[in-house]
């Protein structure tokens, strides 16, 4: 028989779904009455008969498979090994795509062919090995052998609700439809999922990808199954970003809760699960095990996957008999990019807010509100869009604010996954009329609180300084232009960089003098002149961090 061995729960791919009300009521009345059917079965000897000659001698082959498939590529190498004609002991290891990719990468990894999840890895191996001044490893990439298409994933009891509206795409994009991602660097159907959403986004205004993404990177479970198991405790409907054989897998579980599978109505991507040969071994073996891989359409499809192609029915409480419409073929390098962006805007971010409370943000904006007021509702939003992991703290600053500084410490830079500080920097952000007077004081603060993000520096975040003003500085004891960008210069640090982020809130502000001081600090500027641009530029500032100084 052959040998195998089997890794700790698979990380399964993540992707989005769009609900067929007649299948999800379908399989809500499975669930409700209590049965749950899988057509299973283990193979019968495909390969050769029990009375062929015995071979000579047996060559060892050694297959990685990403767990979410390598039970079944187990079944089969069992029964392709147990046949004398095959001449071959086939081990199937199962060790999810990332840690393959890293090993293969950095030439570690002894094996002779090796089933991922989607051929992204590819792409991501040879990255991974340029990146770290090796040599591309010597793969040949053959056809896939399956393929599992992106659904979102929901709990059985949340079906119909999440379903009153079509599910699709444009739903998460807008952030109508609560979705959790796992971890796109562990997970090829989170990536998909990406690709997907950005399929979706508006070509003129890159802000609306950045947003999804920042709202999405708000929890980030490790898993598919730490995604899935949050659902019942959910405070709202919300879908997991999954693959297709992932909910067919969970659902084997009669414990678990059960859940369906919902297939955006844009269409939807797949994951294909290529043959890949590592190096020039056992070449003989594996072309007949590959032959044997691309022949069992059936197993493959018992165990919840599609065909290659991605056509194929799949018989299992949840998910959808036939195969669903497929929006795109996956751009590999684009998902590549995607990931990219991804690493920069999920960098936890330190950041000190520094808040302009001088008398004009008394004066009325554009559509009657005070300015103060409309700061207040863009701050309340703007934190929303922070995960828990973010630390904040809050200055707020106007000429002789505190004594003789222009800047009073009003929340200390502390997580905001401490609920009593996010409460203490609600109740702040309530108390800002109350604390109206005099001018703006702007380089004097500017300067301190780099200085205070200097002192407690983190390398494992992003330390920056956001300053919120809607004027120019008045502060005729205080520094200079020149003084505080000389400053700046000689604080400059690039092993511990603090961008200093200005956002000038209203028709006064003096957009020259910001420039300044963020290309000093390799931050940006940004002009927030109507109500809502507040927290527009809140996602360029986080979505921009990889091209400054340069973004344009």
């Amino acid at each position: 028989m052959g040998r195998h061995s089997v890794a700790a729960p698979a990380r399964t791919p993540s992707r989005r779904f769009i609900l067929s009300v007649a299948a999800g009521v379908a399989v809500i009345g499975l669930v409700a009455s209590g049965v749950y059917l899988w057509v299973g079965g283990h193979l019968n000897p495909l390969f050769a008969s029990a009375d062929e000659a015995a071979c000579e001698t047996v060559e060892p082959v050694v297959v990685i498979a990403d767990p979410s498939i390598a039970t079944a590529v187990i079944e089969l190498a069992d029964d392709f090994s147990a046949s004398p004609k095959q001449c071959a002991d086939v081990e199937v290891r199962a060790q999810d795509a990332a840690d393959t990719t890293a090993a293969l990468a950095a030439g570690t990894l002894e094996a002779d062919a090796w089933i991922p999840d989607s051929s992204v890895w590819i792409e991501r191996t040879n990255t991974t090995a340029t990146s770290l001044g090796l040599g591309e490893p010597e793969l040949e990439v053959g056809p896939s052998i399956a393929s599992s298409p992106v659904v979102f994933a929901a709990s059985a009891s949340d079906a119909q609700e999440i379903a009153q509206e079509p599910v699709s795409w444009a739903r998460v994009l807008g952030g109508q439809l609560p979705a959790l991602l796992p971890d796109p660097e562990a997970s090829a159907a989170s990536l998909a999922s990406l690709l997907a959403l950005k399929g979706q986004s508006s070509t003129e205004d890159p802000r609306q990808f950045a947003g999804a993404m920042i709202a999405l990177s708000k929890s980030i479970p490790a898993s598919a199954d730490a995604a899935m198991a949050t659902l019942s405790s959910a405070q709202q409907p919300t879908v997991v970003l999954t693959s297709e054989s992932r909910v067919v897998e969970h659902n084997r579980d009669s414990s678990a809760q059960a859940l369906v599978a919902a297939y955006p109505e844009e269409g939807t991507v797949a994951l294909d699960y290529p043959f890949v040969r590592i190096g020039d071994g056992a070449v003989e073996q594996l072309d007949a095990f590959e032959a044997a891989l691309q022949k069992a359409g059936d197993h493959f499809a018992e165990a919840g996957f599609r065909a290659a192609d991605g056509t194929g029915e799949v018989d299992a409480p949840g998910v959808a008999g036939n195969a669903p419409r497929a929006q795109t073929e996956l751009d590999h390098a684009a998902e590549i990019e995607i990931l990219r962006a991804w690493s920069v805007l999920t960098l936890r971010s330190r950041m000190l807010a520094v808040i302009d409370v001088s008398g004009s943000m008394e004066e009325p904006a554009a559509n009657g509100l005070r300015r103060i007021d409309i700061f207040q509702q863009a701050a309340v939003g703007a934190m929303s869009k922070f995960s828990g992991e973010a630390e904040l703290g809050v200055w707020i600053f106007s000429t002789a604010r505190n004594g003789e500084l222009d800047y009073e410490d009003l929340a200390p830079i502390a997580p905001l996954a401490d609920s009593g500080h996010t409460q203490r920097i609600q109740q702040i952000i309530g108390s800002l009329p109350s604390r109206l007077g005099g001018a703006t004081g702007l380089y004097d603060s500017t300067l301190a609180a780099v200085k205070k993000v200097r002192e407690d520096y983190d390398p494992d975040k992003v330390n920056s300084v956001l300053v919120i003003t809607d004027g120019k500085n008045e502060d005729e004891d205080g520094i200079s232009l020149d003084q505080l960008l000389g400053e700046l210069k000689k604080m400059d640090d690039p092993s511990k960089p603090v961008a200093v982020i200005m956002i000038g809130f209203g028709p006064d502000t003096d957009l020259q003098a910001m420039q300044k001081i963020a290309e000093a600090t390799k931050g940006g500027a940004y002009s927030a002149s109507k109500p809502e641009d507040l927290g527009t530029v809140l996602v360029d500032a986080l979505s921009q961090r990889t091209c400054r100084p340069n973004c344009g």
